[in-house]
């Protein structure tokens, strides 16, 4: 009874346990959308609809490239990582203007 129970335990342990959601490390798209997300499932579901839409409305309405810059800096959380959301609701926002550039700074020569 002892030795059953022992092989019965170790038998236990030796099995493979459940696989946890691997981290996919060459898709670089997934790991940035995983990092933003703390690795919870509905936050990636929807930052995943939100890259796609956003991707099919830029292929199709092709908006100008200032646009898709801005957009980019603006949703961007840290360095490389884009918050997809963010950008999907930046790139639709018709109200988006140029962004205006601040006149050099030129040295005057003191005579």
């Amino acid at each position: 009874m002892k030795w059953t129970c022992r092989l019965a335990i170790a038998g236990m342990c030796l099995a493979p346990a459940p696989a946890h959601a691997a981290v996919p490390l060459h898709d670089t798209i997934s790991l940035n959308i995983g990092l933003n997300c703390q690795w919870q499932k509905r936050c990636i579901d929807q930052q995943r609809r939100a890259m796609k839409r956003a991707l099919s409305y830029v292929r199709k309405a092709q908006p100008a490239s200032w646009r898709i810059h801005l957009c980019n800096r603006n949703a961007a959380r840290v360095h490389h990582r884009v918050d997809w959301i963010g950008f999907e609701n930046c790139i639709r926002n018709t109200t988006l203007r140029t962004p205006v550039r601040a006149p050099l700074k030129r040295e005057r020569k003191i005579a």
